[in-house]
Parts: C-alpha cells; sequence; structure tokens
C-alpha cells in the first residue's frame, strides 16, 4: 500500500513536470514569436514553428498520463481536482502554443517589409500575455487561488492594449488604404496576444477549483 502511494505520488510529480516544461516553451515561444516580428527575423519566427511539435507531443503526454492516474488510481478529492485541472491545463497551454505560431507566421509574412510603424504597444501586450502564463502556472504548482485570482486585473489590461492597438491600426489604414497588408496582420496578431490573456485566464479559474473546490467559469470576477 505504501509502495502504491509512493509510486501515486511520483507520477503526480511528473505530472506537474511536464506542465512546467510545456509551460516554459509556449513561454518562449510567445517572447520569440512578437521577438521575431519586431526584428523582422523570419528564422527565429521558424524556430517557433518547429517548436510546436513537441509542445503537441508534451501535450498528449499529459493527457494519457492522466487518463492513466484517473484509471488505475482512482484518486479522491485533491489529488482527483490537481489530476483534472493538469489535462484542462495541457490543452489551454498547447492552444496558446498554436496561438504563438500564428504570431510566427505573421512575422514571417512581414519580415520582408518595413514594419507600418514602430512597435511599442504589442512587446507591452506580449509581456503582459507572456507574464500572465508564467503566474498561471506559478498558481497552479503553488495550489494558490490567490494568485490565480490576480489573473482578472491582467485580463482587463490584455483586452485595452487590444483596443488600443486597433484604434490605432485603423485609423492608419483610414489614411492611406495601402498600409491596410501590413496594418491586418497586426490587428491579428494583438487578437492573438489577447486570446493567450484568455487561455491563461482560463488556467487560473481552474486552479481555484483545484485550490478551493469552487466552479468560476462564466461567473462575474
Amino acid at each position: 500500500m505504501i509502495e502504491q502511494r509512493e509510486h501515486f505520488q511520483k507520477e503526480l510529480t511528473k505530472l506537474n513536470d511536464l506542465i512546467l516544461r510545456m509551460g516554459g516553451m509556449v513561454e518562449k515561444s510567445i517572447f520569440d514569436s512578437v521577438e521575431a516580428l519586431r526584428k523582422s527575423d523570419a528564422g527565429l519566427a521558424q524556430t517557433v514553428v518547429m517548436l510546436d511539435d513537441k509542445v503537441d507531443k508534451i501535450e498528449l503526454e499529459v493527457d494519457d498520463l492522466c487518463l492513466e492516474l484517473l484509471a488505475t488510481q482512482q484518486p479522491m478529492a485533491g489529488d482527483l481536482r490537481f489530476i483534472t485541472t493538469g489535462m484542462r491545463v495541457g490543452s489551454d497551454l498547447e492552444r496558446i502554443g498554436d496561438l504563438a505560431v500564428d504570431i510566427a507566421q505573421r512575422a514571417i509574412e512581414l519580415a520582408d517589409q518595413p514594419l507600418l510603424k514602430p512597435l511599442v504597444d504589442i512587446p507591452k501586450m506580449a509581456e503582459l500575455a507572456e507574464k500572465m502564463v508564467h503566474k498561471a502556472l506559478d498558481s497552479f504548482v503553488k495550489r494558490d487561488a490567490a494568485m490565480a485570482r490576480e489573473l482578472w486585473t491582467d485580463e482587463e489590461k490584455a483586452d485595452n492594449y487590444r483596443d488600443l492597438i486597433y484604434d490605432e491600426l485603423v485609423e492608419i489604414m483610414n489614411q492611406d488604404t495601402k498600409t491596410t497588408p501590413r496594418a491586418l496582420p497586426l490587428i491579428i496578431i494583438s487578437r492573438h496576444l489577447e486570446r493567450i490573456a484568455d487561455h491563461a485566464t482560463n488556467i487560473a479559474e481552474d486552479v481555484v477549483y483545484m485550490a478551493e473546490g469552487k466552479v468560476i467559469k462564466h461567473a462575474p470576477k
């Protein structure tokens, strides 16, 4: 019985480590995709695209491990919530990785053209999104619902950045329609960064459920 419990704890640690490794990869993908855009570096953007396969493979490992633990260990209470939350976190991280890839692809698309304007708000928004992912994962590891709830304010900041970027770029396109092919990818990138922030908030909501047993999705924050 003791050996079985020790094995179970090792598997929970493995799950935790897989999610952290996956999280580190997607954080790097967010940073590198926007850095590639800022520097017009198609090579760096391509490394983000290539990393996506590794992220996908880890998500499958997370899913397989969670299903195995649910099927063979019959976890109770807190451990059960940890495992089910781990599976959802893996899914959100995989989607964040996909969004970073799409940003990288927009960076490749724009790499041979001069930037429409110096990038200011998009890098700031990317830094915020990256920090949100990191904080969400930190709250998951620490099972810290209070830390997770801090992301509600961060999400509002991300939405404000998205609106600011959109309004500025629409104004530029209205003044000169020839700028549209360079402006639209930047609007798409801002929307992807906003979606990354949303996924980080999803993780935070799941952490609150894991730590407190409270379902707060779709509830007023």
